[in-house]
């Protein structure tokens, strides 16, 4: 029998002249940047928060938290292959992951493609059990207004457990 769960995560970032926008592990070149402690990738933040939530590992505040200065300007990458890392030690898979980017700018469509293979690899697992989508908020509130931008992410994970 298998041991299935599911994790929601959340994230958000407002947009910081001087600093480079990345995504899913994805630069998108000539963008304004994210502000944050680390690189501010708000969509693996998100994945990271929805991985530890669904096996009650905390969240990504208290494994990366932003008081600490070896964390300040941190690769999110490398934030998620620790997170993976972790579920992987205790017998956990990722099973799939879909998320939403809420953003007025910059258009995500054109980049989805290379989000979702950056993704795959980062998660250890096939392309078709990445799912990325771009989403606008019609103008409306904060990031409607372009100050940031938001990711919504869900994760299935399981652990095979042997019959008895």
């Amino acid at each position: 029998m298998n041991d299935i769960r599911i994790g929601y995560g959340y994230d958000s970032h407002r947009f910081e002249q001087g600093r480079r926008l990345v995504l899913g592990g994805v630069e998108f070149s000539g963008e304004i940047g994210l502000a944050g402690h680390s690189d501010a990738d708000v969509l693996i933040h998100a994945i990271v928060d929805a991985l530890l939530g669904s096996v009650a590992f905390g969240d990504i505040g208290e494994k990366f938290p932003d008081t600490e200065e070896k964390w300040k300007g941190a690769d999110s990458t490398k934030l998620l292959s620790q997170v993976v890392s972790m579920l992987s030690a205790d017998g956990w898979c990722v099973g799939n992951v879909d998320a939403t980017i809420i953003a007025e700018r910059p258009k995500i469509r054109p980049m989805v493609d290379a989000i979702r293979v950056s993704l795959s690899r980062l998660l250890g697992v096939e392309i078709d059990r990445v799912s990325v989508k771009g989403k606008t908020n019609e103008k409306m509130d904060d990031v409607g207004s372009s100050v940031g931008i938001v990711c919504h992410a869900a994760v299935l994970v399981f652990k095979n457990k042997k019959d008895k």
